[in-house]
């Protein structure tokens, strides 16, 4: 029997409401499978900061490092500022546990209707997700005065942003795709993005078979809603590609819809994986919350812990509901629930 311990963290808003229904999904999987998961639910989110004046406990990281993977709910909620909630958990465990790879997949699952009039996508983005512009350093100089100025600070390492390069590459060879798309703003960012398109330059010729290309993100966005189907794999900083994809999951017709992965691909430490749509704190415990990201994100956990028929179990199940358009949360265009949803994608599995 396949055993997986899981680190929950509902988090906030309607994280705790995907969280409880991904949960249902799970034991269904395994009841059918006969694999089985030990859940431990850490209750780190901003109503936890509000006790203790932190995210989590100062053990927190020894704490998560201890399971087989972490489902992640979503963090944010009025009271505690973003910059907050999001540096002292997500982004924490991001860096601390070395998950330097955001993988996010675009793609139309039947049943789904994009408000682009092309409905051909199917494409990974790849984001660097431990440095660039994300690495939290700078200076705030002469705060609340006349001459008052903040300086945010990108950080770019050779071994940071060829390995994330590299592993486009490789999953591009590894998954039939021929074609990768390097995000850049070089004319603009005349150092970190000089520098990211140099290493681009160097790891591209190890890989002559792979078409590959750079192209300045503006431009990228417009090419992402004119020609989404000749995009494969799309590789991007951790700013460009957290703008990008939360535009990718707009276009298949719902931020709801899109799950995410942080991975460490050594297996060093635990990969993470969450739905992108955010804590949604105006709609948390209304039962309105479309939790098809979350299922999403579990079925993306299970193949990385090397369950594949399962992971396509779930994307199956999904693939049904969708088709029938019967259960469909109001983001998408239906009336059901979260729980009429889930209870449909339960009997589907």
């Amino acid at each position: 029997m396949k055993q997986f311990r899981l680190n929950l963290i509902p988090g906030d808003g309607i994280g705790v409401d995907v969280i409880h229904e991904g949960k249902r999904v799970l034991d269904k999987v395994a009841q059918v499978s006969g694999m089985s998961f030990q859940y431990s639910e850490l209750p780190w989110s901003c109503e936890y900061y509000l006790k203790h004046g932190k995210m989590m406990p100062d053990d927190g990281m020894e704490i998560l490092r201890d399971c087989d993977a972490i489902l992640l709910g979503a963090v944010g909620f009025p009271g505690v500022p973003d910059h907050i909630s999001l540096r002292q958990l997500l982004l924490h465990i991001r860096v601390q546990f070395d998950e330097y790879v955001n993988m996010r997949p675009v793609k139309m699952l039947t049943g789904l209707h994009s408000p682009l009039k092309n409905e051909k996508m199917d494409f990974v983005c790849i984001r660097e997700n431990s440095e660039g512009e994300y690495c939290g350093k700078g200076e705030w100089h002469n705060e609340d005065k006349p001459d008052e100025s903040v300086m945010q600070q990108s950080i770019f390492t050779r071994k940071g942003t060829e390995r994330i390069l590299r592993y486009a590459f490789e999953y591009a060879r590894k998954n039939g795709k021929d074609n990768v798309l390097s995000a850049t703003k070089s004319n603009a960012l005349n150092y970190s993005m000089v520098f990211w398109d140099k290493i681009f330059e160097e790891v591209r010729k190890d890989y002559p078979e792979i078409t590959s290309s750079k192209m300045h993100v503006d431009a990228l966005a417009g090419y992402f809603i004119m020609h989404p189907d000749r995009l494969q794999v799309v590789v991007a900083s951790n700013l460009f590609g957290d703008i990008l994809t939360d535009l990718g999951s707009a276009m298949l017709g719902s931020i709801g819809i899109s799950p995410s992965g942080n991975i460490n691909p050594e297996g060093t430490y635990p990969s993470m994986f969450e739905p992108i749509h955010g804590s949604a704190p105006d709609i948390a415990g209304k039962g309105i919350a479309n939790p098809m990201g979350t299922f999403w994100a579990i079925s993306m956990m299970l193949e990385h812990l090397g369950c594949k028929d399962e992971a396509n179990l779930i994307m199956n199940a999904m693939e049904t509901v969708l088709k029938e358009g019967k259960y469909l949360t109001q983001d998408i265009g239906g009336k059901a629930t979260t729980t009429e949803m889930t209870d449909a994608i339960i009997a589907a599995i």
